[in-house]
């Protein structure tokens, strides 16, 4: 495995921002960490980022310790956090450029770097423009661009997507897949944007700092119990109560309507429509998302 932790635990005070996680990272895939703000995905990319040390247990990257052997991590990953780093009166090439000094690059070896990692990211038309003139998507690959500049094995990216359109998104989600399918790059996702994790090859939900579940976006899902139908009523306790009684399955309070796993949904559709005329201002049959699994196991939304 090329990223490997084991027990990692992280306190600020009394706070506990990572408990006691493990889990590994197959070389070549995209690895997700899906969980909402304040779950522990920041915490632990600075330690992996070897920004910061844990409180105890391990993580290697690699097979180098981010601690112990932080120069040589170092030289493996590139690292994109939420926060911009680019100057935005220069243009995309002089960026690189001059993230290429900070890496000791030079001369002909710098240009053709530069060059080259444009091409991946599919910037090389947009090379001489000023990065304050780019959309917030372009900006964000010139981002992956910097961190890919030294040809590392393992990219971190702590909430890509951050701020950025649905279409803008797609586009930087397709970015990161092709980095994985055409050069091998290793990607270690934080994130809380279901479309982003449905991409993923492998998800670690995480919650308050601990492993909820893990494995790949379908198996997830698939830990539902067969669909989800929303229903919008006029007494949501009431007809809570009603459903129970009636149908034998527990409905769920889901932002001021009831939501109700249960399987051959469309059955349930029509039935809880007969069963109440009148009392169901509107319904929804749907798949189970990630969201649904997280509720499932956590009680909470990633929202």
């Amino acid at each position: 495995m090329i990223v490997s932790v084991r027990n990692l635990t992280h306190r600020y005070g009394s706070r506990v921002a990572l408990d006691n996680l493990s889990f590994d990272v197959a070389p070549g895939t995209i690895f997700g960490l899906l969980g909402p703000n304040g779950s522990g995905k920041s915490t632990l990319f600075r330690i992996l980022a070897t920004m910061m040390a844990p409180t105890s247990g391990q993580a290697t990257i690699d097979g180098f310790d981010v601690v112990r052997q932080a120069g040589q991590v170092r030289r493996r990953i590139g690292v994109v956090f939420q926060s911009p780093s680019l100057d935005r009166k220069l243009t995309v090439r002089e960026n690189l450029i001059a993230q290429g000094h900070l890496y000791g690059l030079s001369g002909a070896v710098l240009r053709a770097r530069v060059g080259s990692t444009l091409e991946r990211l599919g910037l090389a038309d947009r090379a001489g423009d000023l990065v304050e003139t780019l959309s917030g998507g372009l900006r964000r690959r010139v981002e992956i661009a910097k961190a890919l500049l030294y040809g590392p094995s393992v990219l971190l990216l702590d909430e890509p997507s951050t701020g950025l359109d649905p279409a803008a998104r797609l586009e930087l989600i397709s970015a990161i897949a092709a980095l994985r399918d055409g050069h091998g790059v290793t990607v270690l996702l934080a994130t809380h944007v279901l479309e982003e994790a449905d991409r993923c090859d492998r998800l670690l939900l995480l919650h308050r700092g601990r492993r909820v579940a893990e494995g790949t976006p379908a198996e997830l899902k698939s830990r539902v119990g067969g669909d989800v139908v929303l229903l919008e009523v006029a007494d949501p306790e009431t007809m809570r109560d009603r459903i129970r009684e009636r149908f034998g399955v527990q409905p769920q309070a889901a932002d001021g309507a009831l939501r109700v796993e249960i399987a051959n949904g469309h059955r349930f559709v029509t039935e809880a429509v007969e069963a109440f005329p009148g009392a169901i201002r509107s319904i929804s049959l749907r798949k189970p998302t990630l969201e649904d699994v997280f509720l499932d196991e956590t009680g909470v939304w990633i929202g």
